[in-house]
């Protein structure tokens, strides 16, 4: 799938917005109020998937948090966690870290999990950049899963963004090796923002880019809600795979 250059709704990668008082988010701060299903999948099962900030702050204990050692996934923002139970037992041999803000998502999660009795998910209440920037460690993560991230259409809202150039080399930072960071989108504006970041990132490959870039849809990533819905408003999905390039293979 090609998409061709259009500013409209686009915005320059990393591009400087100006002073800042406080650090920009890439998510709207909405209410926490959990309904009766949600409260009671929180409370029962809180103690097994929960992850406090304070348990990673020195970093993270694979034994400590899965009672194994395993290759680590980082999902950010699973959501409601429908598509993040399915890919854990798509993915039995990862440990999957997936991070959210939302705790009706988070209490949501711990239901889809406990419904298919997944056992190699945990997840945490942060900001996942921040986690991103002083909780993983360089050159630690198998894969980083970015699916669906709010698009922010609205052109005041643009820097929100989450990808953005130095969000890339974050990420690619955090990978090990042939690591490999996941995206996908329904949102086309977005599609090309992230194609020209990425593109941009020099410890980032694309192992599509003969392809037009695009790749196809991960085995393990189900069809989520967001692409249901973005599919029934006749919107094309755009997946994007980079794998982090080994330094040793780099000519610089």
């Amino acid at each position: 799938m090609t998409l061709q250059p259009d500013a409209a709704g686009d915005s320059p990668p990393g591009g400087d917005e100006g002073p800042r008082h406080r650090p920009i988010v890439s998510f709207a701060p909405r209410g926490g109020r959990m309904n009766d299903v949600q409260r009671r999948a929180f409370q029962a099962h809180a103690d097994t998937w929960l992850v406090e900030r304070p348990q990673v702050d020195s970093g993270i204990d694979h034994q400590a948090l899965f009672g194994r050692v395993a290759p680590l996934v980082l999902e950010i923002g699973p959501g409601m966690g429908d598509a993040t139970a399915e890919m854990a037992l798509a993915r039995p041999e990862v440990n999957l870290l997936a991070v959210e803000v939302y705790k009706p998502g988070i209490a949501q999660t711990f239901s889809n999990l406990a419904r298919r009795a997944v056992t190699n998910v945990r997840v945490l209440r942060a900001d996942a950049v921040e986690v991103l920037r002083t909780v993983i460690e360089p050159g630690s993560l198998a894969e980083v899963w970015l699916f669906f991230p709010d698009p922010w259409p609205k052109r005041k809202h643009l820097k929100r963004r989450i990808v953005s150039a130095e969000f890339a080399e974050l990420v690619a930072s955090r990978l090990r090796p042939g690591g490999s960071w996941w995206m996908a989108t329904d949102w086309a504006p977005y599609a090309r923002h992230m194609m020209t970041v990425v593109s941009g990132c020099p410890s980032l490959v694309n192992p599509h880019a003969g392809d037009g870039g695009w790749a196809p849809r991960p085995s393990f990533r189900p069809e989520t809600r967001f692409e249901k819905r973005g599919l029934a408003e006749d919107r094309a999905i755009f997946d994007l795979h980079l794998i982090r390039m080994d330094p040793s293979d780099s000519n610089t």
